[in-house]
């Protein structure tokens, strides 16, 4: 039980990643980016394919940049060409799997188990000591320690703060002599950058990368993000984006406890949009319960 709880741990903190993308494009800059399956993917093959060629360093920057480009293409769509914002998104995700397959030599698998990468590593290195074959823990940690204060550090940032004003009122911003749309493209860049980072760790974490890798990620990124609001009352950014990593390691902690009551793996996907839908609809229903209260009270009196 202790190996599927660390299991869980590591899948949340790299997963982590992805939400932390979404907190700054879906949170920050209130735009839903549905290439997210397809930046994920795109920075798992990427990251794969610059780790077999001899690179395991080199995988990580790779991975990062491959992702603010799928961004940057996301974003030029939606602001130069006019393209709505969840239609760009789903361009840019179909036109992934073609590009996604060229990256990998024209497979769908690629197998890292012979792969040096910057988890075997650290495994080396670790193996003489009680941290032994806690190589991906350690990873992950660092990883989401590093994004967790370069994204808070960013967000009060002159850039920063411009961006999130974009979100809250682009027609205000566009009145402060402020470019909404190099807003848009810069967070969703980074964005891209940081979901793309989380890919190349998974991948490289498993040894391998399929072409599916990224399907559904978007749906689980939501259900924490939302798992990650509820936990956070307050409006501080850097509380929040602490909630929403914590939201995720509990969403794999659910995952872990279906898997353990020998619920079917299809099954899970199911899961993850009932939770969307009660980390949306609960505080919806809350807020509208006084008004429920009172509709129902007046029926009693009238009756």
């Amino acid at each position: 039980m202790s190996l599927l709880l660390q299991t869980a741990f590591e899948l949340g903190l790299i997963s982590s990643l992805v939400v932390l993308a979404l907190f700054l494009s879906y949170s920050m800059l209130n735009v839903c980016d549905l290439s997210t399956d397809g930046c994920f993917t795109l920075g798992a093959c990427t990251g794969a394919v610059v780790a077999l060629a001899g690179h395991p360093y080199l995988s990580i920057p790779a991975a990062f940049f491959a992702g603010v480009i799928s961004g940057l293409v996301t974003s030029l769509l939606q602001t130069y060409i006019g393209i709505d914002s969840l239609l760009s998104g789903i361009i840019v995700n179909t036109a992934m799997f073609s590009i996604n397959i060229a990256i990998m030599g024209n497979s769908s698998l690629l197998n890292m188990n012979k792969t040096e990468t910057i988890f075997t590593i650290l495994k080396d290195a670790l193996s003489n000591t009680f941290l032994k074959n806690k190589q991906t823990l350690i990873i992950a940690i660092i990883a989401v320690t590093i994004v967790l204060i370069v994204l808070n550090l960013f967000l009060k940032t002159r850039l920063g703060i411009a961006l999130r004003a974009t979100g809250n009122n682009p027609a205000m911003v566009k009145s402060s002599s402020i470019n909404p749309n190099v807003m848009t493209i810069v967070g969703l860049c980074l964005s891209g950058g940081i979901c793309a980072l989380s890919g190349c760790l998974l991948a490289q974490s498993q040894k391998s990368v399929n072409i599916d890798i990224g399907q559904g990620f978007l749906t689980i990124s939501l259900a924490s993000l939302l798992i990650g609001r509820i936990l956070s009352r307050s409006d501080s950014i850097p509380l929040r984006s602490i909630c929403a990593v914590i939201g995720t390691i509990i969403f794999r902690l659910i995952y872990t406890i279906a898997l353990r009551l020998n619920m079917p793996a299809y099954m899970l996907r199911l899961i993850s949009s009932i939770i969307v839908v009660l980390a949306i609809g609960i505080p919806y229903l809350k807020g509208r319960y006084p008004e429920f209260k009172r509709r129902l009270e007046a029926r009693k009196e009238n009756a």
